[in-house]
């Protein structure tokens, strides 16, 4: 209960927030990840002279790609500290996502095999945003940090049959993996709605 009353109360402080005029929105589309067929969209709202908060996705539908697993699903937020003001130059930030995956790890390329699963992410970004036209902006940025995935790996076995190719350990159902990636980064256009 009261973690639904905190919930309830924090959307509503966020709606509040959202109704001033002077704080800005833009939606945002990477463009850096269109050409190979990978969908990252979200929107920037500005909540102080130089703070922002950012929400996106990340949508890569490949069940194959050069013969390899890359379907990615990912969301994440992020906050943003802009050192002159928001929407401008350069800036830093800290985001946290989670994702699901079905793909092949780069040591498993070529083999069959591939890995189902999800992760959660934390870590920071920096970033450079500056006007291209009027309402849009270019946001040119780098991110990653703590990725912790749980994931069962698989083989393919001709005719679309999978088999498991490691059995649970100490009795864990999960395979973990966690490294220190960059998981986030592109070019973002970015359009003014308010």
């Amino acid at each position: 209960m009261k973690k639904t009353c905190g919930i309830a109360l924090l959307g509503i402080a966020l709606f509040a927030n959202a109704q001033r005029s002077d704080h800005q929105l833009y939606l945002k589309g990477n463009a850096l990840l269109i050409p190979i067929g990978v969908v990252n969209i979200g929107a920037e709202y500005q909540v102080a002279p130089k703070y922002t908060m950012q929400a996106d996705v990340l949508i890569s539908p490949w069940k194959s790609f050069a013969g390899n697993h890359a379907q990615i699903y990912m969301g994440h937020v992020e906050g943003r500290y802009y050192f002159s003001e928001a929407f401008h130059k350069w800036y830093i930030g800290a985001n946290a996502g989670a994702g699901l995956f079905d793909l092949t790890k780069w040591n498993y390329t070529g083999t069959g095999k591939f890995q189902r699963g999800f992760n959660y992410m934390l870590g920071a970004v920096v970033g450079y945003q500056f006007k291209w036209k009027e309402r849009w902006n270019i946001d040119v940025f780098l991110g990653g940090g703590s990725s912790q995935g749980f994931y069962h790996g698989y083989e393919d076995i001709p005719p679309n049959t999978w088999i498991r190719y490691e059995a649970p350990k100490n009795g864990k159902y999960w395979n973990r993996s966690g490294e220190l990636l960059p998981y986030r980064g592109g070019i973002m256009l970015s359009y003014k709605i308010k």
